[in-house]
């Protein structure tokens, strides 16, 4: 599939049939957040894998949006670790864990397999619940799978703004 496919095919799949990825398709999501870039080049995300029976009930137990995938990543990054920008209000974390965010959620379409970005959880109670170091902010858990029977994109999935509605030439 090539990348423009990717990105009209992908969707936020909120319905999975509960089994756990292929290896080689995991690796592969992996290995796009590995490549995504980061400010100077820090690699400040932290990335969880969660399979395990106990792993996935944590994920019950902090939000209700897991939707039956048989595994989801875990996203934050090292506070730690971060570019902080002129002016000092602002740093790098959640920026590049966004970013790293976003190459997994892609690589994982091209790889057959679907998913969905997930912010509607406490991040202090994931860090807790999952005993994360405490160095670490969560940034968002991504729910991968493989679609059930009957999963679709929303109704308005394809409707996008024009281009002169979102971008302005100075």
């Amino acid at each position: 599939m090539d990348f423009m496919e990717v990105l009209k095919k992908r969707y936020s799949c909120k319905k999975f049939d509960g089994r756990k990825i292929r290896k080689e398709q995991l690796d592969a999501i992996l290995e796009a957040g590995r490549l995504a870039p980061t400010d100077k080049n820090l690699q400040e995300q932290k990335i969880y894998v969660v399979q395990s029976d106990e792993g996935l009930e944590k994920i019950d137990r902090i939000t209700p949006c897991r939707y039956g995938a048989g595994t989801v990543l875990l996203v934050a990054f090292d506070r730690e670790n971060v570019f902080v920008y002129p002016g000092g209000k602002r740093d790098s974390g959640v920026e590049d864990a966004t970013i790293v965010a976003t190459h997994m959620l892609l690589a994982a379409k091209a790889a057959g397999v679907e998913s969905c970005w997930i912010n509607f959880f406490d991040p202090e109670a994931a860090a807790k619940e999952l005993h994360l170091p405490e160095n670490e902010e969560v940034l968002m858990l991504l729910d991968l799978g493989y679609a059930a029977e009957g999963a679709s994109p929303l109704a308005n999935h394809s409707q996008r703004k024009e281009l002169s509605e979102t971008v302005k030439y100075i």
